[in-house]
């Protein structure tokens, strides 16, 4: 596998491949990875002749200074794993060169990026968008690859395809989980051990919820998980929101959308250490 650092380095490795019409895979991540990423590395090696994977710690995605500060930073490891799972090249640029000069792009795409997410960590979907249509336009892939754990991210992403016309197959991949059903995420390398205890008891009420929305409605499934979360020392939920799996709009009933998906943000311990998940119902 070569690991490269320039846009120039990027596209001289992949010229030969797309002038023999090689298929080309696309792995977008932000470094620190983990079994899950490994996953939709396997698949698009699967898929593809030829398989990317960025390595980028995006800034232009992050509100909390804090958050990217501490946010996990594993690179030769990342190259490592990536070896293994059988990928090509490793994209690994720096801030300049991915930001030779600030992306005053806008991106706008309600109501997917006006809610949950969207609405808790301004700027954020639209730094994902600058930095997702550049490694999309520096690739050309024939198809990128996102983990279904940052569900949301995904509805945006396609809806960014649409609008600027790009010409790939975006392949949202199955959450991978830890024994214990915790979402495997960069994050949980932050957690304390006994933050990391409690952590998967997140997913317990999700899974719990979806036999008690059975006989109850969406208003009162939403308190079930809650408060169930709310209920364990150390967790604290920011929002969980029942939506319709294509706008992310809120329902107010089982039947009022073909796919209903409940998406959670929770903080875990005393820094804390902000967790997503969701669940299908």
């Amino acid at each position: 596998m070569k690991v490269v650092t320039t846009i120039k380095d990027l596209q001289a490795q992949l010229a030969a491949a797309r002038n023999e019409g090689k298929s080309i895979g696309l792995v977008p991540t932000m470094g620190a990875l983990h079994a899950g990423h490994a996953s939709l590395v396997r698949r698009s090696v699967a898929d593809n002749d030829v398989t990317v994977v960025s390595i980028f710690l995006n800034p232009t995605q992050f509100n909390d200074k804090n958050d990217l500060a501490r946010y996990p930073r594993t690179l030769d490891k990342d190259c490592e794993l990536l070896e293994a799972c059988g990928a090509q090249l490793a994209f690994a640029p720096s801030v300049e060169e991915a930001y030779p000069e600030p992306d005053t792009r806008h991106f706008s795409y309600p109501p997917t990026d006006a809610v949950m997410e969207g609405a808790r960590r301004p700027g954020h979907f639209n730094g994902v968008c600058q930095i997702v249509s550049k490694l999309f336009s520096w690739v050309e892939p024939t198809r990128a690859y996102f983990g279904e754990k940052d569900f949301q991210q995904i509805a945006v992403i396609r809806r960014m395809v649409e609008d600027l016309g790009f010409g790939l197959e975006i392949v949202p991949c199955p959450v991978v989980r830890e024994a214990d059903g915790l979402a495997m995420s960069s994050r949980n390398t932050l957690l304390a051990p006994e933050e990391r205890v409690i952590a998967p008891l997140i997913y317990a009420a999700l899974k719990a919820s979806q036999e008690f929305a059975k006989s109850h409605s969406v208003t009162a499934t939403i308190q079930y998980v809650v408060n169930r979360i709310n209920a364990v020392d150390g967790l604290d939920v920011e929002y969980f929101s029942i939506v319709d799996a294509d706008s992310l709009l809120d329902v107010r009933a089982w039947d009022e959308a073909p796919t209903i998906v409940g998406c959670i943000t929770v903080y875990c311990g005393s820094k804390p250490i902000r967790l997503i998940d969701h669940i299908h119902y």
